[in-house]
């Protein structure tokens, strides 16, 4: 398995405006002036996050769906990000894996944030996903997902003898006022899961004037953070490594002592 070369994008979001944030991410992915493979945007990137779905909500032949797979066409890159998506009459928090060919992976958004009426307005998900990309496995979840851990547990599959995953994505809405648990529990992701770990959040005030750090950062296995960038947009690359993840699950290998369970519901 070779590097993986990544770029996580923090934004000062648009709040309701589809066209405007998809201009905006238009020229932050076009100003990438190096080769990457996979660009992580924030959650609800194309509206901020909005407690509007009647409003808002798009199907998957809408606007930003296209956008994100006319622009994985042309950058040859695999996008990623949430949106607010209609489907049969139910509104969902949906982060898409947007292939360079056109073909995407789903996740519905699972753990509903109700202190904010999420799940009043959408319906959660059941089923996670993790892609695959130059064989790394990479587990894609939602900002409130970080706080369950079970969630997200990382446990050797029997069948490989390998880890289910290799990182462990959170893209995010997440307030600036609960910024010490965001970064908290991403590096305890990362440490208990012995994997690398991606936050990927908004930064600025949203239109119910709740200020967002943003604190987009990316933590290696060990808990050690490489990236933490807060209160201003930015674009990062990092080039995440085989060799040190394989050298820290070889000398230390306590996943194949994890509890087992089952998630019933």
């Amino acid at each position: 398995m070779s590097d993986l070369k990544v770029t996580l994008i923090q934004a000062d979001l648009y709040w309701e405006d589809i066209d405007a944030n998809l201009r905006m991410f238009d020229e932050k992915i076009n100003s990438i002036g190096e080769r990457t493979e996979v660009v992580f945007l924030p959650e609800m990137f194309s509206t901020g996050f909005s407690m509007a779905p009647e409003r808002l909500a798009q199907t998957m032949d809408g606007s930003a769906f296209q956008w994100m797979k006319k622009k994985a066409a042309e950058k040859n890159i695999i996008i990623t990000g949430s949106l607010i998506i209609e489907e049969n009459g139910k509104y969902l928090n949906r982060l898409i894996w947007m292939l360079p060919n056109g073909t995407y992976g789903t996740y519905d958004k699972r753990h509903l944030f109700g202190y904010a009426g999420e799940h009043e307005h959408y319906v959660g998900g059941d089923k996670r996903l993790i892609a695959s990309v130059k064989g790394w496995k990479i587990n894609l979840n939602i900002c409130y997902d970080m706080r369950f851990p079970v969630w997200a547990r990382n446990r050797i599959v029997e069948e490989t003898g390998a880890p289910a995953y290799d990182v462990l994505v959170y893209v995010a809405n997440w307030p600036e006022r609960r910024n010490i648990a965001w970064k908290t529990l991403l590096r305890a992701r990362a440490i208990e899961n012995q994997c690398y770990a991606i936050g990927v959040n908004r930064v600025g005030n949203d239109g119910n004037n709740i200020y967002h750090s943003g604190d987009t950062s990316l933590i290696d296995p060990m808990g050690e953070i490489i990236y933490e960038k807060a209160h201003e947009q930015d674009i990062f690359t990092y080039t995440l490594s085989r060799e040190r993840l394989d050298e820290v699950r070889k000398n230390i290998p306590f996943l194949k002592d994890a509890d087992a369970f089952t998630i019933l519901d």
